[in-house]
């Protein structure tokens, strides 16, 4: 097929084809069936160097204008037609991009999960910033944790590191509380 996309940033077995673009966010939405952002679809398409970061906006807003997605609340939900072309065409793609697509957004979904079970507040002070973590069991708070850093940098950090792993500060605060060293030493060597 010709190629008729910007190839900046697209690795060799990407996407450099307009249309191959669109069949690809329709394959992934429908795939996942969940809504994604227009900034998620981007990420995982560059995160895997499977499109041009224009070429993907593009596609995005061109499946919108035709009416395969529709944009809710800044999440892009695929309608049937979009569907459609995920089953018939779906296909037509590199198995590798397909499975790198679907690897990068299922990776994507679960980091949204954890962001939403396990909060984390914010607050600004007068002389820096209080950050509360909260370690979600489902419907309870297991565990809040707050501390106080100085600026804003410093609290987005805090904030990255905890939805990166909140069983494992879960895990080390319990074991530090308890005394039970063993249940620590089980995530330094997991």
């Amino acid at each position: 097929m010709a190629r008729d996309a910007f190839t900046g940033g697209v690795e060799p077995g990407g996407l450099w084809n307009q249309n191959d673009i669109r069949i690809l966010i329709c394959y992934v939405l429908n795939s996942v069936d969940a809504p994604l952002s227009r900034e998620d679809i981007g990420e995982l398409l560059q995160q895997k160097a499977l499109a041009n970061y224009f070429e993907a906006g593009g596609a995005l807003g061109a499946l919108e204008g035709l009416g395969h997605i529709a944009v809710e609340d800044g999440l892009c939900l695929i309608r049937d037609t979009g569907r459609e072309i995920a089953r018939t065409l779906g296909d037509t793609l590199p198995l590798s991009v397909r499975e790198k697509a679907l690897e990068a957004a299922l990776v994507l979904l679960a980091r949204a999960r954890v962001e939403r079970e396990n909060r984390v507040e914010i607050e600004e002070g007068e002389k820096g910033f209080q950050v509360r973590c909260h370690i979600s069991g489902g419907e309870l708070d297991l565990m809040t944790v707050s501390l106080y850093v100085p600026d804003r940098p410093q609290a987005e950090l805090v904030r990255r590191n905890f939805h990166k792993d909140p069983e494992g500060a879960y895990r080390l605060l319990l074991s530090f509380l308890t005394g039970d060293r063993a249940y620590a030493k089980e995530w330094f060597e997991g």
